[in-house]
């Protein structure tokens, strides 16, 4: 009975074919002698009507118990049905993150992911996710196979974009211009997620196993509430600086005053149009916001804003793009008028913040505060068949606004208190 063994093995001599070298002590089992003299084992076995002839490993590298231990897996595999070379041209091949994330992006642009209120994302979203796997994801853990890669796999990412791995200058992410790119904890925290739902949304399409989530368990940087809120010192800086900005950027200035009567989200504002305003109603009926279609009731200081100071020069959107084809952007603009308020560390979303804790120091409770900003959620009444705000909510609208207007102008306190004639006969 011819054994296969080193001895057997060393003393092959390479002829101008490939010599078989079968070992009957374990059928199946052999070496192949190429005739460049290398020696690979390998494992043949038949699935089904057909017979496979699975490579294990060269000579030297392996030895060959080794061999022999793997050709045994690989033949009582083959025995039970399972065809191991099927399982390798499986995995080899896998999508690699890069496709997947091609793949994930494809079927965004294509409005078939869905965010957490079941609607396709958002254009702005769709960009903000591509400039995240572009310029973080894929240089960084890109060439690996999706099915294969782990929690450290991607916490080594997480700490690379942290540490500043991925910083730098990119073309193509941006309209005009060249991105910068810093990188950072807060950075590398927005990207594991956007990878933790891809994960998600592969696992439900069968582009990974089920169950399979490296992202789970990974440690990143956690941001604490954002609790900043202008006081009417800040507001009455704000309101003098917003004086001359209108005189040279007056888009972006019109827009802060918006968002601080309104406590609209900086997107919100810049991307009103004038169809949305309902000036009988006292309200805008937005089509498209964070959490969907949504109507927010107008105060008469917010609809004089809009009536009588914005200048109309474009027939679709309030506040248009140069070259009136779209709404502004406005990001740098409105962040230029803060610092120049000495507001470096507040920005438009601290507004909205103020707008509601305003209405909260009138008197007013969660519940109205968040119809205010367009956070309650309505019943289906309120969904399908109310198609503006109730008084008391207009009268909510109209105390927050007015208080909020009377400290951009920079009166006192004791002033407010007077002006302000509350909708319940309060002074």
């Amino acid at each position: 009975m011819a054994k296969l063994t080193k001895r057997r093995i060393d003393t092959s001599k390479p002829t101008d074919k490939d010599i078989f070298l079968w070992c009957d002590a374990t059928p199946g089992f052999g070496a192949r002698v190429y005739p460049s003299g290398k020696v690979v084992f390998i494992a043949q076995v038949r699935v089904g009507r057909s017979q496979r002839r699975i490579k294990i490993g060269p000579y030297g590298p392996w030895t060959v118990e080794q061999a022999r231990e793997e050709a045994d897996t690989i033949i009582r595999e083959a025995g039970k049905g399972i065809d191991p070379q099927a399982e390798k041209r499986a995995l080899r091949d896998a999508m690699t993150i890069k496709e997947l994330c091609d793949e994930y992006m494809t079927s965004a642009q294509s409005g078939q992911v869905l965010t957490r209120f079941g609607r396709p994302k958002a254009a702005r979203t769709i960009a903000d996710d591509k400039g995240r796997i572009e310029r973080h994801i894929k240089p960084l853990i890109g060439r690996l196979r999706a099915c294969e890669v782990t929690r450290a796999d991607v916490q080594k990412m997480v700490d690379g974009i942290a540490a500043g791995k991925t910083a730098g200058d990119f073309d193509g992410f941006k309209p005009r211009g060249r991105a910068h790119v810093t990188g950072g904890p807060i950075t590398a925290a927005r990207a594991v997620e956007l990878l933790g739902g891809i994960f998600s949304w592969a696992e439900k399409r069968g582009y990974v196993p089920e169950g399979h989530q490296p992202v789970r368990g990974v440690e990143r940087f956690r941001s604490r509430p954002k609790d900043r809120v202008l006081s009417p010192g800040e507001l009455k800086a704000l309101g003098e600086t917003l004086l001359e900005a209108k005189r040279t950027t007056p888009l972006a200035a019109y827009a802060i005053e918006l968002i601080a009567l309104t406590g609209f989200r900086r997107q919100e504002a810049v991307g009103l149009k004038w169809l949305e305003i309902d000036e009988l109603g006292k309200c805008v009926r937005l089509k498209e916001t964070k959490t969907g279609r949504s109507t927010r009731p107008l105060s008469d200081t917010a609809l004089q804003l809009l009536r009588e100071r914005i200048p109309k020069t474009n027939r679709i959107y309030v506040f248009p793009r140069g070259d009136r084809e779209g709404s502004a952007e406005l990001k740098k603009s409105i962040a230029d008028i803060f610092d120049a308020a000495g507001l470096i560390d507040a920005r438009s979303h601290d507004l909205r913040r103020t707008f509601a804790s305003t209405a909260a120091e009138i008197g007013y409770g969660d519940g109205v505060i968040g119809e205010l900003l367009g956070h309650a959620a309505r019943g289906v009444t309120g969904l399908h068949y109310i198609r503006r705000p109730d008084r008391a909510l207009v009268a909510a609208a109209d105390e927050t606004a007015k208080l909020i207007a009377i400290r951009l102008a920079g009166n006192s306190d004791a002033e407010v208190i007077k002006s302000i004639q509350y909708s319940d006969g309060r002074v």
